[in-house]
C-alpha cells in the first residue's frame, strides 16, 4: 500500500517499523546522518505523525524552536498516582479495549484517542465533554505537551496480570512502541501468550523508569 493513502496513525506505525529495520543496519540521525547510540532521541512531524531518529544536537535544536516542522519528543515518563477516573467516565469514552493513549494534536486542534490493535494504531471518536471531565479531575493533564506527550491508560486488569489500573504521562514514541509490539506479536483471536508476556514486560519497564507524580485532585 502506498504511504500516500495511509492514515496518520498507520503512517506513525509504519515509521516505527521502518526504524526497527534500520537498526539492523546502521543507526544514524535522519537529519544530519551522525551516528547514533542505541538509546537515542526522536523527533516527530505532527502533521504526518511521523517519527524520526535524531542525534542530541538536532534534538536540542528543535526543542529550542517554535513553529518548526518537527518537535522533540521528551524522554521523561511520569506515573500518575491518585488518578481519578470513575467507571462512568471510562464507559463514556466508549473504547472497545482497556488500553488507550490520548494526546493533543495541534494539526487536528483536538485531543486524539488511539488504541493498539493487531492492525496497528486505531483511532476512536472522543467526546470532548468526556475528556474535559477527566482533565478537570486530574490537573496534571493540563500540562500535557501537544503532539509529543500522551496519557497512556492501562486498565487490562487481573486477568492479564495487572493488579490495578495504571496511568502514565509518557513520550509519544513509547506509545507507538507498544502498538508495534502488539501488532508484531499478536496471534489468533486472543493474541497468544507471547504477546501478553511482552505487554507485561513493557509496562514493567515503563513503571521502573517513570517518576511517580500525583495526577488527581487532592481531597
Amino acid at each position: 500500500m502506498s504511504s500516500d493513502v495511509l492514515s496518520p496513525p498507520q503512517r506513525a506505525f509504519a515509521t516505527l517499523r521502518g526504524l526497527a529495520k534500520k537498526r539492523a543496519l546502521a543507526e544514524v540521525c535522519e537529519l544530519c546522518s551522525a551516528p547514533l547510540a542505541g538509546d537515542h532521541q526522536h523527533l516527530i512531524e505532527p502533521g504526518a505523525r511521523k517519527l524520526l531518529c535524531a542525534c542530541d544536537a538536532c534534538a536540542l535544536l528543535f526543542s529550542a524552536q517554535n513553529g518548526t516542522r518537527y518537535k522533540r519528543v521528551p524522554r521523561r515518563a511520569r506515573h500518575l498516582t491518585d488518578f481519578n477516573l470513575t467507571e462512568a467516565q471510562w464507559d463514556a469514552l466508549m473504547l472497545p479495549i482497556n488500553m488507550v493513549f490520548f494526546f493533543r494534536s495541534t494539526p487536528d486542534q483536538r485531543v486524539v484517542a488511539l488504541y493498539p490493535s493487531p492492525a496497528g494504531p486505531t483511532e476512536s471518536l472522543l467526546a470532548l465533554e468526556a475528556w474535559n471531565d477527566i482533565v478537570q479531575d486530574n490537573p496534571a493533564l493540563a500540562g500535557m505537551e501537544p503532539d509529543v506527550e500522551a496519557l497512556l491508560v492501562n486498565r487490562l486488569g487481573h486477568t492479564r496480570g495487572f493488579s490495578a489500573p495504571e496511568y502514565y504521562l509518557t513520550p509519544i514514541d513509547e506509545c507507538y512502541r507498544l502498538v508495534g509490539l502488539i501488532r508484531s506479536n499478536w496471534r489468533g483471536l486472543s493474541g497468544g501468550s507471547e504477546v501478553w508476556r511482552d505487554i507485561g514486560r513493557f509496562f514493567e519497564g515503563l513503571r521502573e523508569k517513570a517518576i511517580s507524580t500525583p495526577g488527581g485532585k487532592r481531597a
